[in-house]
């Protein structure tokens, strides 16, 4: 298995997503295929960002596993103090594999989903880097 990232942002503010391929691209094959859907979505895609729009089309078109928090089964906090370790609560509920449909599904309202099949009014994480005054007023 072949990972690759894709970055879009500045020093500020970025965002990362991973893609992984069974095939080993040269990294200048793999950035011209990028290039290549970068060109043809940069105006017309409908994800948060345009590196998750091209990692969708990279698994879709050309057999890339775009390894989103969708996909994670589990998560845990890790710290040396015992207390702060734990299994942390996903935003994703995963379908029991052995299951045909699961029932909570036919609860789920289809007008939090949009046409991409995205969550709506879901969050994103961003980063602030703040030069805090120590002598300002608090508001």
């Amino acid at each position: 298995m072949f990972f690759y990232e894709l970055h879009e942002g500045d020093n500020e503010v970025f965002s990362d997503v991973l893609v992984a391929s069974d095939s080993e691209w040269e990294p200048e094959e793999f950035f011209e295929l990028v290039q290549k859907i970068r060109r043809r979505i940069q105006d017309t895609f409908h994800q948060d960002t345009l590196v998750e729009a091209i990692a969708i089309e990279l698994e879709r078109d050309h057999g890339f596993i775009f390894v989103s928090d969708d996909s994670l089964m589990a998560a845990v906090n890790v710290s040396i103090v015992e207390e702060d370790n734990f299994l942390t609560e996903l935003e994703v509920e995963h379908a029991d594999r052995d299951d045909d449909a699961d029932e909570e599904d036919d609860d789920e309202d289809d007008d939090d989903i949009d046409e991409s099949g995205n969550i709506k009014d879901g969050f994103r994480t961003l980063y602030a880097d703040l030069d805090v005054d120590p002598d300002a007023l608090p508001n």
